[in-house]
């Protein structure tokens, strides 16, 4: 079911359904909601899905008050008090990531558990800064399309691309007409994002990992250094798999998730 509700003065829309234990998926970086569609097909009545549309991404508005990754935690947030939900597990991808470790922060009485696909605690290093306002410059200067058509299929591995170029395609056309000022938006949130690390070596409860073994984001190695930070964490190393699991290694996501959420009580 598609709701909607009001944050910041701005229409923010959310995906809710299943029942059972709440778990939350917070979508990346030129993604919107539907990044998750199969893994919420693939258990349709086993958890309660909550899947938002951040903002500027999908069908919620996008808000030019909202300047850190903590603003779109309380967006995160707002919807479960929306939903009247006390607790839930945090799973996001790349920047959503970001944004459940942000919320863990902000409100670490909420968390059931937290998921990191592809994602990292670390803040960005000084390159990876400079990459990121290059990127601005880029789409203030060429607008989204032209930005999207050639950096989102660097996120797959080049085995993927070759067996899937459908799929790699149909990526940048759903994503093409990204609103500018979000993208611009979110890289500037990124780029100012600090460390949160201690977040993952105060947590009590489980972690899951999802880490690909050709990622060019989220390099395999720094991953694996935040592993060890939690007391429990569950550990997934995808092969032949970059910074887009869920659609690279469907079924092994789908599964390492499934296998995570079994462990954690409703």
């Amino acid at each position: 079911m598609q709701k909607t509700i009001i944050y910041r003065q701005q229409n923010l829309v959310y995906e809710v359904t299943g029942k059972g234990l709440p778990v939350m998926l917070i979508h990346g970086f030129t993604e919107d909601h539907s990044i998750w569609d199969s893994l919420v097909g693939a258990f349709p009545g086993q958890y309660l899905w909550l899947v938002p549309d951040l903002p500027g991404s999908g069908k919620s508005d996008f808000n030019n008050g909202l300047q850190s990754i903590a603003d779109f935690a309380d967006a995160a947030m707002a919807i479960l008090q929306e939903e009247q939900i006390q607790q839930i597990v945090l799973i996001g991808h790349s920047m959503g990531g970001y944004v459940s470790l942000a919320l863990a922060e902000k409100y670490p009485e909420i968390l059931k558990g937290l998921g990191l696909f592809h994602s990292t605690a670390y803040d960005d290093r000084p390159e990876k800064k400079e990459s990121r306002i290059k990127s601005m410059e880029f789409i203030r200067k060429h607008g989204a399309a032209l930005y999207v058509r050639q950096s989102l299929p660097g996120l797959f591995s080049d085995h993927f691309k070759n067996a899937h170029p459908e799929k790699i395609l149909e990526q940048v056309e759903r994503y093409a007409n990204f609103n500018p000022d979000s993208l611009v938006q979110y890289l500037n949130a990124m780029k100012n994002r600090k460390d949160k690390t201690r977040i993952l070596k105060n947590m009590e409860m489980p972690a899951l990992f999802l880490m690909g073994e050709e990622d060019p984001a989220v390099p395999l190695k720094d991953a694996l250094e935040q592993c060890h930070l939690p007391r429990i964490s569950y550990i997934h190393i995808l092969a032949n798999t970059a910074h887009m699991g869920m659609l690279e290694n469907t079924n092994l996501c789908n599964s390492s998730v499934d296998r995570f959420l079994d462990q954690i009580p409703v």
